[in-house]
C-alpha cells in the first residue's frame, strides 16, 4: 500500500497545475502569486525529485525559495511536516 501511495504523490507533483497550487496555497494561506505558481508547477514537470528522498525534498525547498522567498519556502516546509505528522506517515519520509 505505502508503494502505490508513493507513486500517487510522485504522480499528483509531476502533474500539479499552477491553479491547483494557488488553491492549496490559498488554503494552507502560503502567499504565493500567479506567475511564481506556473514556475513551481514548470520545476515540478520538468525535474524526476522524488519528494520522499529528503535529499531530493530540499532541492525543491531551495528553488522554492528561489522562485518565490526564504520565508515562503520556510513555511511551506513546515505545512509539509505538519501534514506527514497529521496523517502519521512520517516514516515513508527518509
Amino acid at each position: 500500500m505505502q508503494g502505490f501511495v508513493q507513486q500517487m504523490i510522485k504522480k499528483k507533483l509531476k502533474g500539479i497545475t499552477s491553479t491547483e497550487l494557488l488553491h492549496y496555497a490559498k488554503q494552507y494561506d502560503v502567499v504565493i502569486t500567479s506567475e511564481q505558481a506556473v514556475q513551481i508547477a514548470s520545476f515540478l514537470h520538468a525535474n524526476e525529485l522524488n519528494p520522499l528522498l529528503e535529499s531530493d525534498r530540499m532541492k525543491m525547498f531551495k528553488k522554492l525559495a528561489q522562485i518565490t522567498d526564504l520565508n515562503t519556502a520556510k513555511q511551506a516546509q513546515r505545512l509539509f511536516n505538519q501534514l506527514i505528522k497529521q496523517y502519521g506517515v512520517e516514516g515513508w519520509f527518509s
